[in-house]
């Protein structure tokens, strides 16, 4: 008996972990506005509203909703429908610097004010990501100056 609990035990702290380091899965507002509810329905309380492009973080889908934790911890609910497929990061910096290449020592080719969205277009080595700015200009971004990675 005493060998049943033990590998039952062990099963549960082994799933608990696999959770624990799964990452984290963000989709971005496809539409010009997106309404967010506080529960899974379109006739629940209207939280607020998003514009294109805002990364949110997925919690959970479930039958055409997906629970998401935006950039500022919050908790609400978005009707699946409305991600886009581009993916789109926050800077959660004051000034976020986009540089040529990958690397500390790379030249900065611009810099992103705070709440600024960036287009992720790879994910680069090292905490490193390929961004781009709405006007074109692009470069690198360390993943520790945006929130949505």
């Amino acid at each position: 008996m005493k060998s049943l609990l033990a590998v039952i035990v062990s099963a549960l702290v082994a799933l608990a972990a696999a959770g624990a380091t799964r990452a984290a899965e963000f989709r971005s507002v496809g539409e010009k506005a997106v309404v967010l509810y506080d529960a899974p329905s379109s006739k629940a309380k209207k939280r607020y509203v998003l514009s294109q492009g805002y990364p949110l973080e997925v919690v959970v889908a479930v039958e055409g909703w997906t629970k998401v934790r935006d950039a500022k911890g919050a908790l609400t609910w978005v009707e699946s429908k409305h991600f886009g497929d581009k993916r789109f990061l926050l800077v959660n910096v004051p000034v976020a610097q986009i540089r040529e290449r990958a690397g500390d020592s790379a030249p900065v080719t611009f810099e992103a004010q705070e709440n600024v969205l960036l287009e992720l277009l790879e994910v680069a080595r090292g905490g490193w990501l390929r961004v781009r700015h709405r006007d074109g200009e692009g470069g690198f971004v360390k993943i520790t100056q945006v929130w949505g990675a």
